[in-house]
C-alpha cells in the first residue's frame, strides 16, 4: 500500500499489464515449488510450506496483502510493511488504513474495497499516484475478493506494483507530442523554449532549464528562454561570446559538442564566470549544442543545478532530446522567414516586390495627405540590358542585377524603397519629401550616376545608363495605380528621346499613354473579332514573266477608319504580344487561300508568310507551320517562309535548328531584306535557305546610283555562288528591271509590276 494516495483510475492497458504480472507470479510460484519438491520430496509438510510461501512473498518487490471486512490487514508482504514504515511484516497485522493514513485517503481506500466486497467484482489497473511521498511515485493497484472454503467473502487480496518509470516515459511521450504540435502550429519561439523547459524540469525536480541561441555573426550568445533562472544572471551573460574558454554554453555553442562541467566553481571553463554564479548557487551546468539539420550550431539547451555532480544517462537523453526539439524549431521558424522573405521580396537582388511595395506606397500616399509633404516615385529601366545578357551571359547580367540594386540602395534612406518589378526594370519610392522640385530630381539624378559607374563584369569593365520616368504626388497622381501608370509613360519617353535620361511627366506624355492604350484595346478587340484581312503582291520570274509567287501582306480592317497598313500597328502588336496570334492567322490564312486557288483550277504558287522574331522563337512554332499545312491541305513545296537577317543572328545555333526543321517539314526558308542585317558568310553557308531577298533600300536608286549597284550586283553574285536564287522588291522602273536582267537577278516584286492586292483581284491577275 502506498501512503497518502490523492488520485486513482482505471486504465484497460493497465490491466493487461497487471494480468501478466499475475501470470509471471504464478511462474514463479511454480519453479519455487519444483525447488521444494526436490529439496524436501513430494509432500513438504507444513511447516516447510509456509516458510517456502512466506520467502516467496516478501521477496516479490510488489506490495502484495489481505484485509478482511473490517479493512484489517490479515497479511502483508515485506515490502508492504516497509513501504508504510514498518520495520517487520508482522507489525503490520491487525491495522487499518485509518492506523496508517489520513482520514481522508483511508475513506478512499475503503470505498474502493468496500465495492470489490459488495460486488464480488474485482477491480484490476486502479492507477495511484503518491502525492506525500519525497520522489513523485505512481503505484498500479488491483484488488479481488478474498473468499472462504465455501466461497463466502470474507475480504480483499490487493497487490501493487511501483509504475513510476512507465508514468513518466508515457509523460514524457505526452509531453514531446505537445512541443510537435506546437511546432507545427508555428508557435513563438520564445512560448516554445519556455514551454519545453517546464517539461524537462517537471521531470527533473530541482533542475533549472535554459535555452541560448546564436547571433546572426555566429560570435555571441542571446537569451533564448530561461524562466527558472534569475533575472539579473540572464541579463548578464545575454551576448556573451562564444570561445574555448566561455563557460559550458559559450564553449559548447564555439566545439560544437556537449560540455558537462561537475562543478562550476573548480572548473578552468568557467574561470571568467564562477564569481557571478557563486551568490546564486549554481554548482553544475550541463550544456548541448542545438545543431541544425547540416550539423551548424544553433545555440545551446543547459540545464543548471544547485549540486555538483554530472548527468545521469537518463538526464543526458533527455538533454540530447530537449536540444534536437529546440532545433526542429528553430529550424522550421528559419524556414518560415525565408518563405515569407521570400514572398515578399526578390530572389536575385533580396529588394522587395511588388507585392510588398503595394502596401508601402498605399501608407505612403496617406502619410504625405497628412503631411503636406511629397511621394515621389520613379520607374527604371536599364538601358541595352539585353545586349549585355545575350553577349556576356546570363551570369555576368545577373550579376550586373545585383551590383545596379546594391548601388540604388546606398543612395536611398531607409524609408524610401527600391524595388525589382521584372527584368532589367526598378521602382524607386522615395518619402516624405519637401515640396520642392530640385531635391527630388537631385536624389533620383545621384541613383542614376551611381548606377552608371563603372562595373567589371566577365572580366570586362563596362558602364551601364538608364532610363528614368518620374512622377510626384500628389501633383502627378491620387492613387498608387494612377501614378505608376504616369510613371512608366514617362519612362518610355526617357527611352524615345534617346535613353540614359531622366523625364518628369507631363500632360502630353499622359495623353500619349492614353492613345497607346487605346490602341492596345482596339489591336486586341480586332484580334478578337478577326478584322484582318490579306493582301498579296504578285512576285514574277524575270526569264519566263509569269508569276510563280506571291507575298502575303496583313492588312487592318478598322470598323471605323477603314484599312490600316502594317507599319501603323505592327510595332505595337509586337510589344504587347499580340504579334503571335496574329502571326500564327496570317499563316493559316495564308495557306487555306492557296489551296483554295489551287482547287479552283488556278495554275499553283507559291505563297510567301513573314515571320516575326517572336514567332519564330516560339517553342512550338515548326508544330504550327505542321498543323496549318494539315488543317489547310496545302503541300509544304508551295509555302516559303521569310526570316530577317537580324531575327536568324539573335541565336544563330538555335535558329539554324529550328531552319533545319522547317525544311524537312517541305517548306521552302528566304532571308527577306538581306543586305540591312548584320550576318556574316561564315554563318550564311550553314542556313538552309532557297532565295535572298534585297530590300528596296538597294534598288530604289538603280541604275542610277553606282554604289547601289555595286551592292545590288555583289548580293546577286554571292546567291549564284552559293547556289541560291535571287529576288528583288520595290521594282518600280523598267530600267531597275533592265538592271537586274542583266545582273542575272532571277524574280522581281514590287510596283512595275503590281501592287498588293486582294485575293479576287489577284485571282485575275493570276489568271491572266
Amino acid at each position: 500500500m502506498t501512503k497518502n494516495l490523492s488520485r486513482y483510475r482505471r486504465d484497460s492497458g493497465a490491466r493487461i499489464s497487471s494480468n501478466d504480472d499475475t501470470q509471471r507470479l504464478i511462474a514463479a510460484s511454480q519453479r519455487l515449488a519444483a525447488e521444494v519438491t526436490r529439496m524436501f520430496g513430494p509432500e513438504p509438510d507444513i511447516a516447510d510450506r509456509h516458510y517456502w510461501l512466506e520467502t516467496m512473498v516478501n521477496h516479490v518487490p510488489d506490495y502484495i496483502y489481505a484485509k478482511d471486512l473490517e479493512g484489517r490487514f490479515l497479511i502483508a508482504n515485506q515490502a508492504t510493511a516497509t513501504e508504510n514504515g514498518f520495520r517487520e511484516a508482522h507489525e503490520i497485522i491487525g491495522k487499518t488504513d485509518f492506523d496508517i493514513h489520513t482520514p481522508e485517503n483511508a475513506r478512499h481506500f475503503k470505498e474502493a474495497e468496500r465495492r470489490v466486497i459488495e460486488t464480488g467484482e474485482p477491480m484490476f489497473g486502479i492507477e495511484e499516484l503518491n502525492a506525500v511521498s519525497r520522489d513523485e511515485r505512481w503505484l498500479m493497484t488491483s484488488k479481488v475478493p478474498l473468499r472462504d472454503k465455501q466461497g463466502t467473502t470474507i475480504g480483499v487480496v490487493g497487490i501493487s506494483r511501483d509504475i513510476t518509470d512507465r508514468k513518466r516515459a508515457e509523460r514524457l511521450l505526452l509531453g514531446q507530442a505537445r512541443l510537435l504540435e506546437l511546432i507545427a502550429t508555428s508557435t513563438p519561439l520564445p512560448d516554445f523554449f519556455n514551454e519545453l523547459i517546464l517539461m524537462i524540469e517537471a521531470h527533473l525536480p530541482g533542475i533549472i532549464g535554459s535555452i541560448l541561441l546564436l547571433s546572426p555573426d555566429k560570435k555571441h550568445l542571446l537569451t533564448g528562454a530561461a524562466p527558472g533562472l534569475d533575472i539579473a544572471y540572464c541579463a548578464a551573460i545575454h551576448g556573451v561570446a562564444i570561445g574555448p574558454k566561455a563557460g559550458s554554453c559559450g564553449t559548447a555553442a564555439f566545439r560544437g559538442e556537449p560540455v558537462f562541467v561537475c562543478d562550476i566553481q573548480s572548473d578552468p571553463l568557467w574561470e571568467d564566470y564562477a564569481g557571478m554564479v557563486r551568490p546564486l548557487g549554481y554548482r553544475s551546468c550541463w550544456s548541448m549544442p542545438i545543431l541544425s539539420y547540416q550539423g551548424q550550431v544553433l545555440g545551446t539547451f543547459a540545464l543548471y543545478s544547485h549540486q555538483p555532480g554530472m548527468p545521469s544517462a537518463d538526464q543526458t537523453d533527455l538533454i540530447s532530446m530537449a536540444a534536437h526539439l529546440a532545433g526542429i524549431a528553430i529550424e522550421r521558424r528559419q524556414a518560415e522567414e525565408r518563405i515569407q522573405f521570400m514572398a515578399h521580396h526578390d530572389a536575385l537582388t533580396g529588394l522587395p516586390n511588388r507585392a510588398l511595395f503595394d502596401g508601402r506606397v498605399a501608407s505612403a500616399l496617406e502619410q504625405a495627405r497628412v503631411t503636406g509633404q511629397w511621394v515621389a516615385l520613379a520607374f527604371l529601366d536599364l538601358d541595352n540590358f539585353k545586349l549585355i545578357n545575350d553577349t556576356l551571359g546570363h551570369h555576368a547580367g545577373d550579376e550586373l542585377l545585383r551590383v545596379v540594386a546594391g548601388r540604388m540602395l546606398a543612395c536611398v534612406r531607409k524609408s524610401d524603397m527600391i524595388v525589382r518589378v521584372g527584368g532589367d526594370e526598378f521602382i524607386i519610392l522615395l518619402n516624405s519629401l519637401p515640396p520642392d522640385n530640385s531635391v527630388m530630381l537631385s536624389r533620383l539624378e545621384a541613383i542614376r550616376a551611381a548606377i552608371g559607374a563603372p562595373v567589371v563584369l566577365a572580366g570586362r569593365s563596362l558602364q551601364v545608363s538608364c532610363s528614368m520616368g518620374v512622377v510626384c504626388y500628389p501633383e502627378h497622381g491620387e492613387s498608387a495605380s494612377e501614378l505608376l501608370a504616369n510613371a512608366d509613360s514617362a519612362m518610355y519617353r526617357a527611352k524615345e528621346v534617346g535613353r540614359n535620361n531622366l523625364q518628369v511627366f507631363d500632360a502630353q506624355m499622359a495623353a500619349k499613354a492614353h492613345e497607346r492604350l487605346r490602341r492596345h484595346e482596339e489591336l486586341h478587340d480586332a484580334v478578337a473579332c478577326g478584322e484582318f484581312v490579306l493582301h498579296y503582291q504578285p512576285q514574277m520570274n524575270l526569264k519566263t514573266g509569269r508569276i510563280f509567287a506571291a507575298e502575303s501582306l496583313l492588312r487592318w480592317q478598322h470598323p471605323e477608319r477603314g484599312l490600316i497598313s502594317p507599319g501603323d500597328f505592327i510595332p505595337l502588336a509586337e510589344e504587347t504580344g499580340l504579334i503571335v496570334p496574329i502571326g500564327e492567322w496570317v499563316l493559316n490564312e495564308a495557306c487555306r487561300q492557296n489551296k483554295a486557288w489551287q482547287d479552283a483550277g488556278l495554275p499553283p504558287i507559291v505563297v510567301s508568310v513573314n515571320v516575326s522574331a517572336r514567332q519564330f522563337k516560339e517553342r512550338n512554332w515548326v508544330s504550327k507551320v505542321a498543323e496549318a499545312l494539315e488543317e489547310s491541305g496545302l503541300e509544304a513545296c508551295y509555302l516559303e517562309l521569310e526570316l530577317t537577317e537580324s531575327l536568324i543572328m539573335q541565336d544563330v545555333a538555335s535558329a539554324v535548328a529550328t531552319m533545319h526543321e522547317l525544311e524537312a517539314l517541305g517548306v521552302h526558308l528566304a532571308i527577306d531584306d538581306f543586305g540591312t542585317g548584320y550576318s556574316s558568310l561564315s554563318a550564311l553557308k550553314r542556313f538552309p535557305v532557297r532565295r535572298l531577298k534585297i530590300d528596296r533600300s538597294f534598288v530604289q536608286d538603280i541604275p542610277g546610283d553606282a554604289d547601289d549597284r555595286a551592292i545590288t550586283g555583289a548580293i546577286i553574285s554571292l546567291a549564284q555562288k552559293l547556289q541560291m536564287q535571287v529576288i528583288a522588291e520595290g521594282v518600280e522602273t523598267q530600267e531597275q528591271v533592265d538592271f537586274l536582267r542583266e545582273s542575272g537577278c532571277d524574280d522581281i516584286q514590287g510596283y512595275f509590276f503590281s501592287r498588293p492586292v486582294g485575293s479576287a483581284a489577284f485571282v485575275s491577275l493570276l489568271a491572266g
